[in-house]
């Protein structure tokens, strides 16, 4: 059968799992005694091994696999966890990230064993166990108060206990009806003239899986190497197409014992238990033999013994017949910790990003054509009353579609940070430096296109704290610091933006230094070094290859990094900002939009050409007299409410002739950065409106100030001013 279908869904829960086990590792290395982050990462790793058998990847599969007996070995009390064991492990989520990166682009695994990484993990379960077995051998003979040498009696007992119970298993296992088609009935007898073995499995999906049809098809091929599948409750057929609860039941013949069937059963993802009994043929009723309703009955009342069953199975009360309690012990932690961590699953579904923009360009062309209709509207006068109506109709239903299309686009951020306290975590032991990242807001969220792209620029401004901004820790204790450096990343909603802040309590930037770097490269003049704030000099590190790093590593100093973050974020419609103090650190604020393809603007008009300015952008437009602009250092600006506030007049910038009289008073749209204010001079005031962004490609690509165009109701472009830039 061919599993590559299922290759997008195995890519994601595999992210996914990765993820997961990234989090509690970290987790684990603060706390190694907390057994719910231990049972975490086991069921994890655990269910990513199954994953990869399943879809034929052996490599990954052993990698998992070894991993996973380190941890049986903690889980159980075998072995302690150490800084040297977090390395390894840590290593070897590396080495699965490459597995599922290599599988993404190929369909394939590679050919890298990453026997390095599988021999550290058998050093770690071998120096243990060498270290283990002696004492184990010597206290049951000194005497039975020691705890290891009665849990190794114990657990002699209960293999033998085991061996014993599967010989007579068998025999009193109890008969299991099932309704047979005279196919299947006639298969049943073929399969027994044969003399081969019959058994009657019940499979349980957990009820957090998302594809029950899928996971059901897997654990057919897992049989298929082991026996044949003569009938199923419910058919074939319902089960494909997903018509069954969280139970299915499997008739099979086999030449083999059940117990293999039923491990390789397990192995597939998302399968809760599977309980298999023999299967006589005096148990198979057919379809006349049996009434509906009594059949009916029968089925309803088995699925709830087998689903209370798996429901038990991993309680060691329980399960007092099962003589093996250790083994007992080692499912029950597991499926504690499964319902806390998988809510979020359920409610998230999948989506192609592709279908999501085809949807986007619908709902923009379905604006346009609002748009076109209240021009129509407004040439036809005051006689159409009906077509208003019908107008405000329109808008109201693609207001509301706007709405939802970019609830659905909207993620959030958490799925970019998430892998930022690892990265810190390396970098504090790569530079020798202990350093904590503390993160708030993840849950704030920001359009998927604009997700995307951020993390980049947000992984370059964490390198950049912690390697040139958090001191040595001899410097912290000089100057009376802890001697942990932090690093805070925040994330809030400002209104139609999405600030994001990456902050910490180290150097700060020393801007002499700067001043004299950009002096010795030739940016700039001694002269203008001289006049030049502090601001404007912090801004010169945003420059293509410009570092103050005394020397190259692999962390920085290749003068690679904040240009980068500045010319992401713009091409986003973002913007940096940057505040430091020296001696006491720095904060590097990241502003977005929550959204990169419909807005709401302010239409304006400037000589015979209609523009259009964000409004999230716009504080308040003023009517101002001629006589109220003063002139400061040769920039003209006015004093609103006690506020200077320096003028942009948009007919100079866009090049063209305003159609106002110098003597009459001009409308001034106030629009905020930050905590920056600026008045943009236009001739006069259309309204508010909801326009689709278009890019303008490489056609203006070099105009800073304009960030693409929309396409009005009557069929003209208007170019959309960049506020931010002008500022």
């Amino acid at each position: 059968m061919d599993v590559s279908q299922y290759l997008d869904i195995f890519l994601d829960e595999s992210r996914e799992h990765l993820q997961s086990l990234n989090n509690n590792m970290l987790e684990l290395e603060q706390d190694s005694e907390n057994m719910d982050t231990i049972n975490e990462i086991f069921r994890s790793a655990h269910t990513l091994k199954g994953m990869a058998g399943t879809m034929g990847f052996k490599r990954m599969q052993t990698l998992t696999h070894d991993m996973e007996n380190v941890f049986s070995e903690v889980r159980d009390g075998n072995l302690k966890v150490n800084s040297d064991m977090i390395d390894v492990l840590f290593q070897c989520l590396d080495a699965l990230e490459g597995y599922v990166t290599i599988i993404q682009e190929t369909s394939d695994e590679g050919d890298n064993d990453n026997q390095p990484i599988i021999n550290a993990l058998n050093s770690c379960l071998t120096g243990k166990k060498a270290e283990a077995a002696a004492p184990a051998e010597e206290k049951p003979a000194k005497k039975s108060g020691g705890k290891k040498g009665t849990k190794s009696k114990a657990a002699k007992a209960d293999a033998k206990t085991d061996e014993e119970k599967k010989e007579e298993a068998p025999a009193p296992a109890p008969a299991v009806s099932m309704k047979l088609s005279e196919e299947e009935q006639k298969a049943v007898e073929d399969a027994m003239m044969a003399n081969r073995k019959l058994f009657h499995i019940t499979v349980t999906v957990q009820d957090t899986c998302l594809l029950k049809a899928a996971r059901a098809f897997l654990v057919f091929k897992a049989i298929e190497d082991h026996g044949e599948v003569l009938a199923t409750n419910p058919s074939t057929q319902d089960i494909e197409d997903e018509k069954f609860d969280f139970v299915f039941q499997i008739l099979i013949a086999t030449d083999g014992e059940i117990q293999p069937i039923l491990d390789a059963i397990k192995t597939v993802s998302e399968i809760g238990d599977a309980v298999g009994v023999p299967f006589s043929g005096e148990s198979a009723v057919s379809a006349e033999e049996q009434p509906e309703e009594e059949k009916a009955a029968a089925d309803t009342e088995e699925k709830e013994t087998k689903e209370e069953k798996a429901e038990t199975l991993p309680a060691p009360k329980e399960k007092a017949a099962t003589p093996a309690p250790a083994a007992a012990q080692t499912p029950a932690a597991a499926p504690a910790k499964k319902p806390a961590g998988k809510p979020a699953v359920n409610r998230t579904v999948r989506v192609d990003i592709e279908k999501l923009d085809s949807l986007m360009n619908l709902v923009s062309e379905l604006i346009i054509a609002k748009n076109s209709l209240v021009s129509s509207a407004t040439s036809l006068g005051n006689n159409s009353n009906q077509l208003n109506d019908h107008i405000e109709y329109l808008e109201s239903v693609t207001t509301n579609l706007h709405e939802s299309v970019m609830k659905v686009r909207m993620v959030p951020i958490e799925s970019v940070v998430t892998k930022f306290p690892r990265m810190i975590r390396d970098l504090s032991k790569k530079l020798n430096k202990p350093i904590e990242l503390y993160m708030t807001g993840e849950d704030t969220e920001l359009d998927r296109t604009v997700v995307d792209e951020i993390g980049d620029p947000l992984m370059h401004l964490l390198r950049n704290s912690a390697d040139h901004g958090i001191e040595e820790p001899e410097i912290r204790a000089q100057r009376g610091k802890p001697e942990v450096g932090s690093i805070y990343l925040d994330a809030y909603q400002d209104g139609n933006n999405v600030v994001i802040e990456v902050k910490d309590d180290g150097n700060g930037i020393d801007v002499e230094a700067v001043k004299r770097k950009a002096v010795e490269r030739g940016v700039i003049t001694e002269d203008q070094a001289a006049v030049m704030d502090d601001n404007d000099i912090i801004r010169l590190l945003f420059l293509p290859s410009f570092s103050t790093a005394k020397k190259v590593t692999d962390v920085s100093g290749r003068g690679v990094g904040l240009d980068v973050v500045k010319s992401k974020i713009e091409s986003l419609s973002g913007e940096v900002d940057v505040k430091s103090k020296l001696g006491e650190g720095s904060t590097f604020s990241i502003r977005l939009p929550l959204t990169l393809a419909i807005i709401q603007a302010l239409m304006v008009v400037v000589g015979d050409e209609k523009y259009a300015i964000a409004l999230g952008g716009i504080q308040t437009i003023e009517d101002i007299s001629p006589s109220d602009i003063k002139t400061v250092q040769g920039s003209e600006v006015i004093n609103l409410r006690g506020s200077v506030i320096p003028l942009v007049r948009l007919d100079k910038v866009v090049g063209v002739e305003s159609k106002r009289s110098p003597e009459d008073n001009m409308v001034v749209v106030i629009a905020k950065k930050g905590d920056k204010l600026a008045g943009f001079i236009v001739d006069e005031l259309i309204g508010q409106q909801e326009i689709v962004i278009k890019s303008m490609g490489k056609y203006i690509n070099k105009c800073k100030f304009i960030s693409g165009a929309t396409i009005l109701g009557d069929g003209e472009i208007a170019l959309i001013i960049d506020a931010n830039a002008l500022m």
